[in-house]
């Protein structure tokens, strides 16, 4: 490694000590002659001092023939052109790199170091360069004052701590708005106390000090009308709606992206219908994409093509030119919204095919429990028909009149929710009726039958109480034969309000009440799913099926009718 590249190692590693080099020779070349060649090479070491400053490009980076074109290019100007136009521009440009440096840094002292340096390359600009350009510039001179003041300002950014990592290059970032902005308000600063002293013949410090004065209003008015306030809308609101539409067609395939999601509900439909509206942004030719198994294309190919992986959807894009490294974060951002959405509408359609199977599982349960007791009913009359004599012969003829139709009327009703699985079938009948059926249908079983006077009037759903007080007398009664001694006992309410089926056996365990009539429970003689659909259909019914009673000796279940359910029943 040569001298000149062990001092360009040590200078890019102190960033502080860099800056300061390279103001120092900028007031070397502003002190001396603008013609002279001691002031153009102080220039031209400033330019490579400069070269190692600036935080656009690494300095381990290999400069190519292109940037060394560029380099030469630059050089070339400012040897053709040299002069004191040419460090304005210098000086400007410096002001608003170190400028826009600023708005990064958060330590205190390396913040006024960059101030300071800002502070010096203003001056330099105002009462160096500017008199030496304008002719016949009245009022005093400074030129002593800022020859052999200045470097006092390059002393105290000397001695002014700084963090490591500030020293570090590439450690400070440059802000390229906020350095714009600093451009231009000084090229307005600049100008404006041209134009004051042209058209005031004013003195030229008191038109910059005119110029300075009209852009700090100008500029606390702005601030004052850049916050929101209660009735009054911030410019900022104004501003960045403005930043947030600059991207006009992404905007707009937003907007179709979102109309087609809530209008098209098949997945492979919407995908190819929102990559199909990507032919209308102004760089897209073409793309292909891949879900799985299934491909498709739309547009044409090209010569650029960019791949968007790691999603679902495998989306390939032909634009018509190379994308900038912006356009591809925006297109990623839109292929990602177009996969979530994609993502969204195959899990609508899964949990829409799950309810299906959900719906026909459950209805299968429900036509298994209403079948088992149609079968139970069935097998009461077989056996009454075999066990009675030639003399009872008229009470079973009566007994099978009353209880047929009402078991073809059930199987109708659970042939219909089997065509229907989604929908309750059955009407009403009235209490009193409903009541005498069950007391004959179970006439021959252990269960009894609280004697009641139920209101004429007094109606119920037939189907949600013979599914109800089926699985209920069906469970007691699997119940008794493994527990002896056991007593059941169904009760009716006058007005058909409520429903009990209760029994004197042991209580139901800790294990099963957990999730007894909330879900399906394991179960070998009971209380398995039926209770669970029961429950459900009498939620459905506007009823409540719950365990009212769970002590050794009475456990009882009751189905209880809501106070709104009332009305609509009195009404059918």
């Amino acid at each position: 490694m040569t001298v000149l590249e062990r001092m360009g190692n040590a200078l890019r590693q102190r960033q502080r000590w860099l800056l300061i080099a390279l103001l120092a020779l900028l007031h070397l070349a502003l002190v001396a002659d603008g013609g002279t060649a001691f002031g153009f090479l102080c220039w031209l070491v400033d330019v490579g001092l400069f070269i190692l400053w600036q935080p656009f490009v690494y300095a381990e980076r290999k400069v190519d023939l292109g940037g060394l074109a560029v380099i030469a290019l630059v050089l070339g100007c400012g040897v053709a052109w040299y002069g004191w136009w040419l460090m304005i521009v210098w000086v400007i440009l410096l002001a608003a790199l170190v400028g826009g440096r600023v708005m990064f840094t958060d330590h205190r002292p390396t913040r006024i170091f960059y101030l300071i340096a800002f502070a010096y390359l203003l001056a330099a600009l105002l009462f160096w360069l500017v008199p030496k350009v304008v002719p016949n510039v009245s009022g005093p001179s400074l030129e002593r004052e800022f020859t052999w003041g200045m470097p006092l300002f390059l002393l105290a950014m000397t001695l002014l701590p700084l963090s490591r990592e500030s020293d570090r290059p590439g450690s400070t970032m440059v802000d390229l708005f906020y350095s714009l902005l600093i451009f231009l308000l000084i090229a307005v600063l600049v100008l404006g106390s041209l134009a004051f002293m042209l058209l005031r013949q004013s003195v030229y410090l008191e038109a910059v000090l005119d110029t300075l004065i009209s852009m700090a209003v100008l500029l606390l008015l702005i601030g004052w009308a850049w916050n929101t306030r209660p009735g009054f809308t911030g410019i900022d609101v104004f501003f960045s709606r403005y930043l947030l539409t600059i991207g006009l067609p992404f905007e707009t395939w937003l907007h179709r992206l979102t109309i087609l999601a809530s209008r098209e509900g098949d997945p492979e439909k919407f995908l190819s219908q929102a990559l199909d509206e990507m032919l209308d942004l102004p760089w897209v030719d073409g793309g292909t994409w891949a879900v799985g198994a299934r491909r498709g294309c739309f547009g044409s190919e090209s010569r650029f093509a960019h791949d968007f992986p790691g999603q679902a959807v495998l989306l390939t894009l032909h634009t018509r030119h190379k994308l900038s490294p912006a356009l591809v974060w925006h297109f990623h951002l839109l292929a990602q919204l177009a996969n979530e959405h994609y993502i969204a509408k195959v899990r609508a359609r899964e949990l829409q095919q799950v309810s299906y199977l959900r719906a026909i599982h459950e209805t299968g349960a429900r036509l298994t429990h209403d079948v088992k007791n149609l079968l139970q009913s069935l097998n009461n009359l077989c056996y009454l028909a075999q066990t009675m004599n030639g003399s009872a012969d008229q009470r079973l003829d009566g007994l099978l009149q009353r209880q047929l139709p009402q078991i073809t009327q059930r199987l109708q009703q659970t042939l219909a929710k089997l065509q229907k699985p989604e929908t309750e079938v059955g009407g009403v009948l009235p209490a009193a009726m409903w009541w005498t059926i069950q007391q004959q249908r179970y006439a021959h079983s252990a269960v009894s039958f609280t004697p009641v006077e139920v209101h004429p009037d007094a109606l119920l759903p037939t189907a949600l109480f013979d599914s109800v007080i089926d699985n209920l007398l069906h469970n007691a009664l699997l119940k008794a034969q493994s527990e002896s001694g056991l007593q059941v006992r169904a009760t009716l309410a006058a007005d058909a309000s409520l429903l009990s089926v209760c029994d004197t056996g042991s209580m139901v365990s800790d294990s099963v009440l957990a999730d007894l009539l909330r879900a399906p429970v394991a179960s070998e003689s009971g209380l398995g799913i039926g209770l669970y659909h029961a429950a459900r259909q009498a939620e459905s019914s506007g009823y409540q099926l719950r365990l009212a009673s769970n002590v050794p000796g009475h456990v009882c279940f009751a189905l209880t009718r809501h106070e709104s359910t009332r009305a609509a029943i009195g009404q059918a």
